[in-house]
């Protein structure tokens, strides 16, 4: 009973996670819709964008709205194209935006006050995104440095330390809390396995950014899978809620950064060699078919499923919702850069941190991807912007699929998810 309890308490508080992570329905709506309907341009075209609100699902007319247009700045700020105001007749208003020469991203920003607040909403449309082309550059010595990285790895034993959660665990699936050691620290994660003995594939699971408990996915090895999520901060797993608020306000605060200046100890060094780490735990598993693995994650796990594959060849399969830490350089050339969006003022803007980013950029880890990807971000994104997801996808050489849902911002439609679980399940069985 016990069991089922937490199982059933897991599944809703994943329920609603998922759901916050959704913008909510509001009184009013601002609809701005641009005139091609896949959001996407040519160069040299221009965008005519439709804005209409709506109250009680009711239009309104004959009320001002105030407009920004500008190219699409993730949540930083460039320079706008044009502003101004509009008096909506017949229900609607309609602006047009100059000419887009290079490829990139525009988006149009609407803002209505209705008794006394204001609501807002913002479209961003794309022109000829697949020939967007990084900023950021490949070091000479990439592929030595990540060697020599993996080579200090394999000299530090694993010591796996698997503890049962019988309180987690199903009639169909264990479920364990797993300590490694990683370069400088531990790694941590949840390994979900199917109890029927047997081979099978398996998936590992990155995380995106922040500092949190995980679960494991349950559902997922009762399906037929050995499962494994990651944490990245050397930190167990399962401790309670308010160690990892303490740290995310504290220690780990702003932790994307740390010794950006430092090639050899920035911080994602010991993250991204955690996850090949991981990797070598999978393939120790009892009950692992040997053969295949995927990873997948979304945001900063996005980032970590490319990376991953591009630094193990054992990796066979990866799915990636916008991935963060694309292009980083991106605001240094005029355009939004990819999550952690640095590279906008005086702190972050100096050489050696410059320099040192391309080491730990997306972009560069894609160029090595060498198997097959599943990808889906949307236009609205102003976290990942799509100029950076873009960068990183436009230098894959492997088999790829981008799955476009142009509205969603950094949140996914359970469409979305189910998709994905699909192709990598179908790939992973086949």
């Amino acid at each position: 009973m016990k069991t089922k309890i937490f199982a059933s308490l897991t599944c809703f508080l994943l329920f609603v996670l998922n759901l916050s992570a959704q913008p909510r329905q509001e009184l009013v709506e601002v609809i701005v819709s641009p005139d091609h309907a896949d959001w996407t341009y040519s160069l040299g075209e221009q965008a005519e964008f439709s804005i209409s609100v709506y109250r009680n699902n009711v239009l309104l007319d004959g009320i001002e709205i105030e407009y920004i247009m500008e190219p699409d700045p993730g949540y930083r700020t460039l320079k706008i194209w044009d502003e101004g105001t509009r008096i909506l007749k017949n229900n609607s208003t309609k602006i047009k935006s100059k000419k887009f020469t290079e490829p990139g991203f525009l988006r149009c920003t609407a803002t209505v006050e209705v008794d006394g607040k204001e609501y807002s909403s913002y479209t961003t449309v794309g022109f000829a995104p697949d020939k967007i082309q990084p900023t950021t550059t490949l070091p000479k010595d990439f592929e030595s440095f990540w060697e020599k990285g993996k080579e200090e790895l394999n000299q530090v034993p694993m010591n796996a330390v698997l503890t049962l959660m019988p309180e987690r665990c199903t009639d169909k699936v264990d479920v364990y809390h797993v300590q490694l050691d990683n370069i400088k620290g531990k790694i941590y994660g949840i390994l979900t396995k199917p109890k029927k003995a047997g081979k099978y594939p398996a998936i590992l699971h990155v995380p995106g950014a922040g500092i949190r408990p995980y679960y494991g996915e349950i559902d997922e090895a009762a399906e037929g899978f050995i499962s494994f999520t990651i944490g990245i901060h050397g930190i167990p797993v399962n401790l309670d809620q308010s160690v990892y608020d303490d740290l995310s306000r504290g220690a780990l605060n702003g932790y994307q950064t740390f010794n950006l200046d430092d090639r050899d100890n920035a911080y994602y060094r010991r993250v991204y060699l955690g996850c090949v780490r991981a990797v070598d735990f999978i393939e120790s598993v009892d009950g692992f078919n040997g053969e295949d693995i995927a990873v997948t994650g979304g945001s900063q796990g996005g980032a970590l499923s490319i990376v991953t594959a591009g630094l193990d060849d054992r990796i066979d399969y990866l799915a990636a919702f916008y991935p963060a830490l694309s292009d980083m350089t991106g605001f240094l050339h005029g355009r939004a850069g990819g999550w952690p969006q640095i590279f906008v003022e005086e702190f972050t803007n100096k050489p050696e941190k410059i320099e040192v980013s391309k080491y730990y950029d997306v972009v560069n880890f894609a160029r090595f991807v060498k198997v097959p990807g599943w990808y889906s971000w949307g236009y609205n994104d102003n976290v990942c912007p799509p100029a950076s997801t873009y960068s990183a996808y436009n230098v894959l050489t492997a088999p790829k699929e981008l799955h476009l849902f142009q509205k969603t911002q950094h949140w996914t439609y359970p469409e979305q998810q189910e998709l994905k679980k699909e192709w990598l399940f179908t790939k992973l069985k086949k």
